[in-house]
């Protein structure tokens, strides 16, 4: 039987539909394709269909009776996770492709290999740091952050090879520790971490700026920014201008601030 063969007969033997299977984790569509044959399941996927079904990952991935013997390669995989010499030990038995399995696999790779670049990079061992990074730029690593410490990393071996403006951008981490900042009471980090991003034109920038602006009673400044999030954030943004206006006795437009929250209560 294959996976998909499987996994219906386990869902048959349980008595469920598929909607009931699917729960909020996957779509109806998904595991209709997974059950006939013409998609298969992520590891997550499968994780979760097991469980539900209550059966075990194994029963599921053997076919024919047999066990991917790359299954058992994984499982050891993790279990050396950061000894990562034993690791790349392990991972040199894997073989592709395994569409289950070839995510995880690509994914430890790319760990273990930077991970022991960066160690003998730290041991002043250049050439073999290359060799290792040069396998890991080839392993077809696919997460932003991989792709930016073997970038980081290159700069650090060869800067003649790479540029700073190939690095993925910093600006959405930044943005969140800013928020976390301020939300610690860190207004002066909050804003230099706001100030070192690269991309200041947004609503959003524009709206984290004026929050730190505003908890520092700058009312003035926190309202050029505010203005400039309004149309973006109206909820979040029109009872800050209210206060802002009316902090700085423009009663005015802190009025017209408050009709316009009320056009938006009703």
């Amino acid at each position: 039987m294959t996976l998909g063969e499987k996994l219906r007969a386990a869902r048959l033997e349980a008595g469920i539909t598929q909607r009931q299977l699917c729960g909020d984790t996957i779509t109806r569509n998904m595991l209709s394709q997974i059950e006939n044959g013409s998609a298969k399941p992520s590891m997550q996927t499968l994780q979760y269909l097991a469980k539900q079904l209550g059966r075990p990952m194994s029963w599921f991935l053997e076919e024919d009776g047999a066990i991917s013997p790359n299954l058992q390669v994984i499982l050891a995989a993790r279990e050396a996770y950061g000894d990562w010499e034993k690791s790349r030990q392990i991972l040199q038995s894997y073989r592709e492709p395994d569409i289950l399995l070839d995510p995880e696999y690509r994914l430890l790779l790319q760990e273990t290999l930077l991970s022991l670049a960066e160690e003998a990079a730290n041991r002043g061992k250049k050439p073999y740091a290359l060799s290792l990074l040069a396998q890991a730029e080839e392993s077809r690593g696919f997460y932003d952050w991989h792709r930016r410490r073997r970038l980081l990393l290159r700069l650090r071996l060869q800067p003649e090879e790479a540029t700073l403006a190939q690095l993925p951008s910093l600006d959405e981490e930044l943005l969140l520790r800013a928020e976390a900042a301020r939300e610690s009471g860190d207004l002066t980090r909050s804003q230099a971490l706001l100030e070192s991003m690269e991309n200041r034109a947004t609503p959003r920038w524009a709206a984290a700026m004026g929050q730190v602006q505003f908890d520092r009673q700058e009312y003035a400044a926190a309202a050029k920014w505010f203005m400039e999030a309004e149309e973006a954030f109206p909820e979040q943004i029109i009872p800050r201008l209210e206060r802002c206006f009316e902090a700085m006795g423009d009663y005015k437009l802190a009025y017209h601030y408050a009709c316009k929250q009320r056009e938006k209560e009703r």
